[in-house]
């Protein structure tokens, strides 16, 4: 039986990939920080014999023997930051360092089947691309322009180390996963950082909205990639960038009010003005102030050809969002 390695595993779309691999009878370690979330992963997975390997993605300790007798490594791990730091390597660092840990250790191993968690934010911001024009999966985002964020060049940079960490090792084999926003049901109350913007729709904290629109997935679809990757030796050496649709901040906001009604869900446009004034000194708006006018769809119908699937309607994952997070008390 295939084991799997999944790193980052009590993740937000590590649990729905976890979930997926029981389902279709893989063997899962999961590499965890502490007892607290392995804690979690057991309590939606009782009868489930999960492994654990307790790893830091900074630290050299217990990689060979969490990599030992794996046959996949599922790299999910990754900092996912609320606010920018000052210092960009705060971000970059660890993103890139983490990645090349795992390939590492797992090329140490004689592992030869990865896939990596990467981003939408690697790909929709290639220098010299018109800003209105759609991205691909052949569209590298520029990590040293001045409009992309620390987050967006960390996992550019992540991405890119991991591709040219293959090159020079041919025996691997890469697929890249790289969903937009990731919305959906969260396996439990332990989400993180995952679904903060729709608990921003869904408490009224966005009184106003800025112009622009995101790449939108549903969590559930982004598990299916993972997994469905396994299996498709076709998909070997190819970015996925998983989006079922860009959505415009004020369509997502329309998805979530005709949801709840009962809730005060702004959908009033912030003028471009105001947003670049409030770049100036809120921070979280410096870099929504960078992405006015910039469309950041990606095209991610190369998914469904590869692993055999339809996506989840971007709507539908606004709202299957909001309907958990109301039903768990936000």
């Amino acid at each position: 039986m295939t084991k799997v390695l999944v790193t980052g595993a009590s993740g937000f779309i590590a649990k729905h990939i976890i979930r997926e691999l029981l389902e279709q009878g893989y063997e899962v370690r999961g590499t965890v920080r502490s007892d607290t979330r392995k804690a979690e992963i057991d309590a939606l997975y009782p009868d489930a014999a999960i492994e654990y390997a307790m790893l830091d993605l900074t630290a050299d300790d217990g990689w060979a023997e969490a990599m030992a007798g794996v046959d996949v490594l599922m790299h999910t791990a990754s900092p996912f930051p609320l606010a920018d730091p000052k210092d960009p390597q705060e971000l970059i660092g660890p993103a890139v360092d983490g990645t090349l840990r795992a390939l590492r250790a797992a090329q140490a191993a004689g592992i030869t089947r990865v896939i990596l968690t990467s981003s939408c934010v690697a790909i929709y911001k290639e220098a010299g691309k018109a800003p209105e024009a759609r991205s691909t999966r052949d569209n590298w985002t520029d990590p040293n322009a001045d409009y992309v964020s620390a987050y967006e060049a960390s996992k550019t940079l992540a991405e890119k180390a991991a591709w040219d960490f293959v090159a020079e090792h041919p025996e691997m084999e890469l697929t890249t996963v790289n969903p937009g926003v990731v919305l959906g049901p969260a396996m439990d109350t332990n989400y993180g950082a995952s679904l903060e913007l729709a608990e921003q729709f869904l408490d009224g904290s966005l009184p106003m909205l800025p112009e622009m629109n995101m790449p939108v997935v549903d969590v559930r679809d982004v598990a299916r990639m993972h997994v469905g990757a396994i299996a498709a030796p076709e998909s070997v050496g190819f970015r996925f960038p998983a989006n079922a649709g860009a959505l415009s901040m004020i369509e997502i906001a329309e998805a979530a009010a005709a949801a709840h009604p009962d809730r005060k869900i702004s959908t009033r446009k912030a003028p471009n003005l105001l947003v670049r004034m409030m770049g100036l000194f809120v921070p979280t708006m410096k870099q929504v102030s960078r992405n006015l006018g910039r469309n950041l769809d990606v095209d991610g119908s190369d998914a469904e050809k590869a692993f055999d699937f339809t996506y989840i309607p971007s709507r539908d994952a606004v709202v299957a969002s909001t309907t958990f997070l109301a039903d768990n008390g936000v």
